[in-house]
């Protein structure tokens, strides 16, 4: 069997994976896993050949993993190592990140069975609040928030932020400083989606605005990348006039696929 190189001195993504799964397997004793402790453990925690074993997976392979060498790991692989090491959600997909996989027990894409709470949760809120989903489609929404997104959420139209704002003329007459706002939903957008950027309904969408907007498609090709920020936001309503609101956005704790945006009024 040829081994594969020696991880280098500096920190590499799978030097860092590697040093935190050693941790993790330091930190969690045998009687955890119901294993007895044994007379001759020397080293905290379990054995690297123990968590192997758990894992289905050989105790070579989990050394070099451990040990940051180049070798791949597959999400499945990654699962399990997962559930071995008893690791938490906010663990589990800190693993997950650093071995830049997409962790399997991820919602579906396609899952549109969003908590009811927090769908609920608009309609108790006086400013405009509303909820999207992976790719952007409202799913929940107040009065207050149908009547501030005049083409959007009244009415009967697509309930597509992008393509609300990307092909309904009524954006561009509602959105103050229209270009710069879009641009920067572009850049949120691809941050956003970048582990599920394959996805069907995510790629279907993104060919559709390529193929209907001119706009999206030179914003896109841009490759800009942004974090969904808060910050001031400006509408020229046809009925208010101009309206000026704080943005908030906020990701539930097992659903950070969905977001809740509220708008407060400044």
């Amino acid at each position: 069997m040829t081994l594969p190189p020696p991880a280098p001195a500096t920190t590499t993504p799978a030097h860092a994976l590697g040093e935190f799964i050693r941790a993790h397997r330091e930190r969690l004793s045998p009687q955890a896993l119901g294993l007895p402790p044994g007379p001759r453990r020397r080293t905290p925690g379990l054995r690297r050949e123990e968590v192997a074993q758990l894992c289905g997976v050989s105790p070579t392979w989990y050394t070099w993993i451990e040990q940051g060498r180049p070798v791949s790991a597959s999400a499945d692989a990654l699962a399990r190592i997962a559930v071995a090491l008893q690791l938490s959600r906010a663990e589990r997909a800190y693993l997950f990140e650093l071995a830049a996989q997409r962790d399997p027990a991820e919602p579906d894409p396609a899952a549109t069975d969003a908590p009811a709470a927090l769908l609920e949760t608009v309609q108790l809120v006086a400013a405009p609040a509303y909820v999207l989903d992976r790719q952007w489609n409202a799913l929940a929404w107040n009065p207050a928030a149908a009547a501030l997104f005049v083409g959007w959420l009244d009415g009967t139209h697509n309930r597509n932020l992008l393509s609300f704002t990307f092909t309904e003329p009524a954006a561009r007459e509602l959105i103050v400083d229209w270009d710069t706002r879009a641009r920067r939903l572009v850049a949120e957008f691809r941050a956003d989606t970048i582990r599920h950027l394959n996805d069907a309904p995510t790629r279907n969408l993104i060919d559709t605005l390529s193929s209907t907007s001119e706009a999206f498609t030179r914003f896109w090709a841009s490759q800009d990348v942004g974090e969904r920020e808060g910050g001031q936001r400006e509408f020229q309503h046809p009925q208010h006039g101009r309206l000026v609101y704080d943005q908030i956005t906020f990701k539930p704790a097992q659903r950070e696929d969905l977001k809740l945006v509220l708008l407060v009024r400044r």
